[in-house]
C-alpha cells in the first residue's frame, strides 16, 4: 500500500492503492479506511496485482452535485455499465464496466482527453479491486435504479440539446485546421467521442460527437463565431440532425476515441450517411492516406503540457500550444491565439543521419510547411540540427507534420529550441558549410500573403504532386528520372486537363520525402524547374 501519495495524480496513472483504502489521510486526496466508513464497508473488491487493467474503475474529484446519471454517462460510450459504488462525501466514485476490453478503452480515452463535467476535470484510472459488490442501502437503491434506467435505453445523460452531435464548419481557412486540433478545442467542454473531417462546398467542415447533449450545448455556446486563430479559421457551430455517429476507420478524417481497435483503413469505407461519405470522397486539406507503419496512430504533433503515459499509443490527441492549452470555458473567451508563441520559430532537429542530411536538405525538406530562413548543422553533434522558420505558425505546422516521419534510415525528432535565431558563423570562422541562410532564397513557397500553397499543405505521402512539366518531358522520362536514384516508381498519372502537373507514386512515403529532397526544383529543360509537394490523392 502505498501511503506516500499526497500529489494530484495525473490521469490514467495507476497507484499503490485506491484512496479509498488508504490508511493515511496527509494529503488532499487520501481518504482514510474511517472516514465515511459507511460506504468503505460496503465495497468487498479484492485486491488485484498492481499493473493489472481491471473492469473496475476509478473516478475521482467529482463536483459535490454530481448525480450518478452523469457517473454513469462516462462509461456509457465504451461498453455497459454493470455496478457502481457513489463516494459522494469524497467526490469520488467506482464504476464497473462488462468486460475488462472496454475498461481498458475507457482508460486508453480519458488519459488523453481529461473528462469535464460541469467545468471540472474529473480524474479517471483502474482500480485495485476487480469486481463490485455493493449493499442495498438507499444511497445504492438510487445508484442501481440510474443504472438500469440508462443502462436498458443507453441514452445520453442529461440531454439539454437537441443533438449531441455537432456540424461545424471553419470560414476563412487561412491556415490548414486538423482533426487534432478541433479535438483539442472542443475537448474542453466535454469528452469527444467520435469526429468527422471532411470538405463540402467547398467548406472544411467537421461532424463531433459529444457523450450528452449538456457538452455539446456548450461547446456550441462558448465557441460558435469564435476563431481559431487570429483573424481567421472561423467556426460556425450547429446541432446535427444525426444521433451518432457511425465511424469505421482512425486516421486522419475520422476518429472513434471508444475504439482504438479500429482500422486505419486503405480503402474507401462504405458509410451510412451521405454527410459522412464526403469525409472520404470529398477533396479535403487533410490527407485521407494514414501515416507510414500507423495502424491508427498518428505522428506525434507538439505540445506546451507535460507528456502523458498512455496506455494506447493510438489513442493520442495531439495538444495545440498556446492559448488552446489554457483555454478558460466563459463564452466571453476568445479563441484568437498564436500557434507558438510569438518569435518561438526555430526547431531542434534530432536523431538525423549524419552521413547523409546535409542544410540543403533540411531547407528543402522544411520548406514544404513554411519558409526556411536558416539550417545550421551542429559542429560537434552532427545529428542535430537548428532549423529557423520564418514564423511560429510555420514552425508548428512542420513540427506537426515531420515529427516521426523516416529521413535517410532515422525517425525524425523535433522539438522546440531554446534559440530565437540560428546565428551565423562570425566572420573568418569556417564552419565546413554546416550553417546555411536561406533568408533570400528564390525556393520559398509561401513568401506571397494567402499564397495558394497554403490550402495544400499534407502530411507526408507515398505520392508526390508534381507541377511545372515541360510540354516536351513524357511519363518515362519522369518514372526514369524519379527511379534514377534507386527508388521504386509504382504509378504515375498525368493531370487530365493540365499536363504542366502529374502525380508520381513511390515505394514508400521515406522514398518519397528522399525524392522530393532531390527533385524539388530539379531543371527539366526549357527554363521549367520542377516544383513537388505530398499529394492528399493517391493513384
Amino acid at each position: 500500500m502505498d501511503g506516500s501519495v499526497h500529489h494530484d495524480i495525473t490521469v490514467g496513472t495507476k497507484r499503490g492503492s485506491d484512496e479509498l483504502f488508504s490508511s493515511v489521510s496527509n494529503g488532499p486526496y487520501i481518504m482514510s479506511t474511517t472516514a465515511n466508513g459507511n460506504d468503505s464497508k460496503k465495497f468487498k473488491g479484492d485486491i488485484r496485482g498492481l499493473g493489472s487493467p481491471s473492469r473496475v474503475i476509478h473516478i475521482r474529484k467529482l463536483p459535490n452535485d454530481i448525480s450518478e446519471a452523469e457517473v454513469i454517462s462516462l462509461g456509457l460510450p465504451f461498453g455497459d455499465v454493470t455496478n457502481l459504488l457513489m463516494l459522494k462525501a469524497k467526490n469520488q466514485a467506482f464504476l464497473e464496466m462488462n468486460s475488462e476490453e472496454a475498461a481498458q478503452n475507457m482508460v486508453g480515452y480519458y488519459s488523453t482527453v481529461m473528462p469535464i463535467i460541469r467545468h471540472h476535470p474529473v480524474y479517471v484510472q483502474f482500480s485495485n479491486h476487480k469486481e463490485l459488490k455493493t449493499d442495498n442501502s438507499p444511497n445504492q437503491e438510487r445508484a442501481q435504479a440510474a443504472l438500469r434506467a440508462l443502462s436498458t435505453s443507453h441514452v445520453d445523460a442529461a440531454v439539454a440539446a437537441p443533438s449531441s452531435v455537432l456540424r461545424v464548419v471553419v470560414e476563412n481557412l487561412v491556415y490548414p485546421v486538423t482533426l487534432d486540433a478541433l479535438c483539442q478545442i472542443f475537448s474542453k467542454f466535454g469528452t469527444v467521442l467520435r469526429i468527422i473531417v471532411f470538405t463540402k462546398n467547398s467548406q472544411f467542415q467537421a461532424l463531433l460527437q459529444y457523450p450528452d447533449g449538456a457538452s455539446a450545448q456548450a461547446a456550441k455556446l462558448s465557441l460558435d463565431g469564435q476563431n481559431i486563430y487570429n483573424g481567421c479559421c472561423t467556426l460556425r457551430i450547429s446541432f446535427s440532425k444525426l444521433t451518432t455517429l457511425n465511424v469505421k476507420y482512425n486516421n486522419e478524417k475520422s476518429r472513434d476515441f471508444t475504439r482504438p481497435d479500429l482500422p486505419s483503413g486503405d480503402s474507401q469505407p462504405a458509410m451510412e450517411h451521405p454527410a459522412m461519405a464526403t469525409a472520404f470522397t470529398a477533396p479535403g486539406i487533410i490527407s485521407a492516406a494514414p501515416y507510414a507503419g500507423a495502424t491508427h496512430a498518428f505522428p506525434p504533433a507538439f505540445t506546451l503540457q507535460p507528456a502523458v503515459s498512455l496506455p494506447y499509443p493510438g489513442l493520442t490527441v495531439p495538444s495545440l500550444p498556446g492559448g488552446l492549452a489554457s483555454l478558460s470555458l466563459p463564452g466571453a473567451t476568445r479563441l484568437g491565439f498564436p500557434p507558438l508563441p510569438a518569435g518561438v520559430c526555430v526547431l531542434l532537429i534530432s536523431n538525423l543521419n549524419p552521413e547523409r542530411v546535409t542544410p540543403h536538405c533540411l531547407f528543402i525538406l522544411f520548406g514544404v510547411y513554411g519558409d526556411v530562413m536558416r539550417v545550421k548543422i551542429l559542429f560537434n553533434k552532427k545529428e542535430n540540427a537548428l532549423v529557423q522558420m520564418s514564423d511560429s505558425t510555420q514552425a508548428q505546422l512542420a513540427m506537426s507534420h515531420l515529427s516521426g516521419q523516416q529521413l535517410y534510415g532515422k525517425s525524425l525528432r523535433i522539438t522546440l529550441s531554446k534559440h530565437t535565431s540560428v546565428q551565423l558563423p562570425r566572420e573568418g570562422h569556417e564552419d565546413q558549410g554546416l550553417t546555411k541562410d536561406y533568408s533570400n532564397s528564390p525556393l520559398h513557397r509561401f513568401k506571397k500573403p494567402g499564397s495558394k500553397n497554403y490550402s495544400n499543405i499534407f502530411p507526408p505521402s507515398a505520392t508526390l504532386h508534381l507541377s511545372n512539366i515541360p510540354p516536351s518531358v513524357v511519363e518515362e522520362d519522369l518514372r526514369m528520372l524519379f527511379s534514377s536514384s534507386g527508388a521504386t516508381v509504382k504509378a504515375f498519372k498525368f493531370f487530365q486537363k493540365d499536363h504542366k502537373m502529374a502525380l508520381i507514386q513511390m515505394g514508400s512515403v521515406e522514398e518519397a520525402i528522399e525524392s522530393l529532397i532531390e527533385f524539388h526544383n530539379h531543371d527539366l529543360g526549357e527554363n521549367h524547374h520542377l516544383r513537388v509537394s505530398f499529394s492528399k490523392s493517391s493513384i
